[in-house]
């Protein structure tokens, strides 16, 4: 329950995945060698057979080949989860000597008040980030700017996309984009307190993602145009905002009777713990 959060804001934040990544996802479904419906020999009127297409099959496409683009799509997004989770891990390790270390100075308590409320100012910002309100975000993403022009070339050697392999290797590369939304969920995994908790914080993002790339892949641009829409990006950068928001009511104990430990935990990432 402590990962819903994340995986919804995930599920609210994967319209700005469509721009970042749904170029790439859509055009797995493409990488293969186009695939005609299969053809029949008719005699035309002059005694000739003629390669003709049933008009039943006319314009649609064959199960193995759906087949093949929807394995592709998800040995991507396995790929890209990959990278996410141990992004997180190394993150969530890293808090976690943090943690160990401020418990030795006798600072855990406020250590730990200190990064939940830190994580919800991020959900705030992203929030912000998303409905376009602000746009500091892109500063963060800047940072990642040097590892992504080391990367880039070897993604680059993995174009064309067709084979699951390939697109498994592309989407553990691709999850190193430099993006703010994930760079903001990599926060909440630093203050997750452990290594297993960072990766599994990721890779409940990224599993929130997971519905709207997979769709924007099998179903080429139409899915990535209805994204795009500003309204769109703005209803799912609110209910972010919504989030972040939440989180600090909670930090600050605001609702007293036992509204703030109650139904409003549901929809807050949970304060950090030691281990």
């Amino acid at each position: 329950m402590h990962l819903l959060p994340i995986f919804l804001v995930g599920l609210m934040g994967s319209v700005h995945c469509i721009g970042m990544c749904g170029g790439i996802v859509g055009a797995l479904s493409s990488a293969a060698p186009a695939r005609a419906p299969a053809a029949a020999l008719m005699p035309d009127g002059s005694g000739h057979l003629r390669r003709v297409i049933p008009l039943h099959l006319a314009g649609t496409v064959p199960a193995a080949a759906f087949t093949q683009d929807l394995v592709r799509v998800l040995s991507y997004n396995l790929g890209r989860l990959s990278s996410y989770a141990l992004a997180g891990a190394l993150a969530g390790g890293i808090a976690a000597g943090l943690l160990r270390g401020a418990d030795v100075l006798g600072w855990l308590a406020p250590a730990q008040t200190l990064a939940y409320v830190m994580t919800n100012i991020v959900l705030v910002l992203l929030g912000l980030y998303l409905t376009q309100w602000w746009s500091g975000m892109t500063r963060l993403e800047q940072l990642g700017s040097g590892l992504w022009a080391r990367i880039r070339p070897h993604a680059s050697r993995l174009v064309p996309v067709d084979t699951p392999a390939k697109a498994l290797l592309l989407g553990s590369l691709w999850g190193w984009l430099p993006c703010g939304m994930v760079y903001s969920a990599l926060l909440t995994a630093l203050m997750a307190g452990s290594a297993a908790r960072g990766a599994l914080t990721m890779l409940a993002f990224g599993a929130g993602t997971l519905p709207v790339l997979l769709a924007a892949g099998l179903s080429g641009a139409r899915l990535r145009q209805l994204a795009a829409r500003p309204a769109l990006r703005r209803a799912a950068g609110v209910v972010v905002l919504a989030f972040g928001i939440l989180g600090l009511l909670r930090a600050a104990e605001i609702g007293g009777m036992g509204i703030a430990r109650g139904w409003i935990d549901v929809f807050c990432i949970s304060p950090v713990h030691g281990g």
